[in-house]
């Protein structure tokens, strides 16, 4: 139905969503929920699994919020794939439903606040954040969660918000670094615009920035004692992602992570919130965003990032269109935007089976779904290699690997011997005791270079030829490292993304 165009004239309701956003809400958990045990286990996934049984305050490439909620579903199920996964999948939820109240916010009708749910909900990157346990779903989440109460606080002159706006950066900061570049962006919009400067004039915003320090301290205080790591990754991966090539893939991510049809849609309520007079009060959210964007861009950061800021574009851009159009048309755009969604999925989300995936199209544009297939084949070599092994040898073998997804997938499939690792956390979790040995060592030949008396025992297979990061990795045995003691660990610690 048609109207003047949006304002604010009806009250938004977040814990009473419009029962067309709740049908909405059902049909994405059925989806995320038949998805879940499809494949198996990200090689993210298998970390935060492991790091989740080593609770802690921090990490040395992440804050805590993520592996405790591994921890949860560890406590309850065990290694569960399906409630690994409820996880995220409740986190996309709560983002679908945080998109149809700023649709509200915004002076959408039940109309915008389904709409918004509709074209949110099958988005790529909505999709593989909640099918996946991974730091970037709770980063999506606050991003978008933060704006819209941001939002709120402006156009209905509620300051308080800043403060509930606070406890969801605190929770997000502790989760990615990330969130502080929203943070600062938001800042710096907010000098920028004068409605939201009159709101930095009262104390709400800066309680607000209380209360989120105070959430992300202990994760602070574990960074410092431990030498900022996390600033050496951010290091690692702007080399990693920096120059030109890397700048354009910032652009071609944010392009297309919830689909290109998507992409005109968010756009356009991008240029709505920073041109309509009715919403010039909330004017520095869309300014928040193209300040985040530049910072991305000098910093080489990642698109993805900015995934939870484009939310509020999308809301906007529904309301927009649910006030110029008739509900015969918004039937039929909403029908052409989902799909235009759904027809991503292969890409992102184990929709396909393995062995028509893995020789598809669909491989190419995206690699994580392959670091999902295999790892119950690479365990089981693992173990052949070991019960290979003299009984008097097997008693004291070790398993040291090069990387933490390696050694997160022999702990969730289980070799009965210890696993270790140099890499990002597994290296503060410590050496093998003193004197154990023979070490198994899996990782490539250089990894070797450390390792004394080595001998080639396997390589692991690609039985599905998807070429994920495992592949035709060696299995090595070794008497064990040339040098011993703390320096010889310290010789096998690495920090990589």
């Amino acid at each position: 139905m048609r109207g003047r165009g949006p304002g604010v004239a009806q009250e938004p309701r977040l814990w009473r969503p419009d029962r067309g956003v709740v049908v909405v809400l059902a049909i994405q958990a059925a989806v995320l929920l038949a998805l879940a045990p499809r494949y198996g286990p990200h090689r993210d996934e298998l970390y935060f699994a492991a790091a989740g049984d080593r609770l802690a305050w921090g990490y040395p490439d992440q804050g805590w919020v993520t592996p405790a909620l591994a921890r949860l579903s560890t406590e309850l199920a065990g290694h569960n794939l399906v409630a690994l996964r409820v996880a995220p999948a409740v986190l996309m939820l709560m983002l679908t439903l945080v998109a149809s109240h700023g649709a509200r916010v915004l002076g959408g009708t039940a109309a915008a606040a389904v709409l918004t749910a509709c074209v949110t909900a099958p988005g790529a990157v909505v999709m593989a954040n909640g099918h996946l346990l991974t730091t970037a779903a709770i980063d999506m989440l606050a991003w978008a969660a933060v704006l819209v109460l941001v939002t709120q606080a402006l156009i209905r002159d509620q300051p308080r918000l800043w403060v509930a706006a606070g406890v969801v950066a605190g929770l997000g900061l502790s989760n990615k670094f990330t969130v502080a570049i929203l943070l600062g962006a938001l800042l710096v919009a907010a000098l920028c615009s004068p409605p939201a400067r009159r709101q930095l004039v009262t104390p709400w915003p800066w309680a607000g920035g209380v209360v989120a320090g105070a959430i992300w301290l202990p994760n602070l205080v574990w960074q410092h004692r431990h030498g900022w790591p996390q600033f050496e990754l951010a290091h690692d991966i702007a080399i990693e992602f920096g120059g030109v090539d890397g700048r354009v893939a910032i652009i071609r991510e944010l392009a297309l992570m919830f689909s290109p049809l998507l992409l005109l849609v968010w756009v356009a309520g991008l240029v709505a919130l920073l041109g309509r007079q009715e919403w010039a009060v909330a004017r520095a959210v869309p300014l928040a965003f193209v300040i985040a964007l530049v910072v991305l861009l000098v910093t080489a950061g990642k698109g993805y990032y900015l995934a939870g800021a484009v939310v509020p574009f999308l809301a906007a851009a529904c309301v927009a269109l649910c006030y110029r159009w008739d509900t015969q048309r918004l039937v039929l755009a909403a029908t052409a935007l989902v799909a235009s969604a759904v027809v991503t999925w292969p890409t992102v989300v184990p929709v396909l089976p393995i062995a028509t995936y893995a020789d598809s199209t669909w491989r190419r544009f995206d690699d994580d779904q392959a670091e999902t297939i295999g790892w119950p084949a690479y365990a089981a070599q693992v173990r052949r290699v070991l019960n290979a092994l003299p009984e008097t040898q097997r008693q004291d073998a070790v398993v040291f690997t090069q990387n933490y997804a390696q050694a997160g997938a022999l702990e969730w499939y289980g070799v009965d011997v210890g696993v270790y690792s140099g890499h990002n956390g597994y290296a503060d979790w410590g050496p093998p005791p003193v004197g154990a040995g023979p070490w198994i060592v899996v990782g490539d030949d250089p990894v070797t270079n450390a390792f004394r008396s080595c001998r080639l025992a396997d390589a692991v297979g690609d039985p599905w030829q998807v070429h994920n990061s495992e592949a035709d990795a060696e299995i090595w045995v070794c008497a064990g490292p040339v040098e011993g003691g703390p320096k010889g660990w310290d010789r096998l610690r690495r920090l990589s993304a």
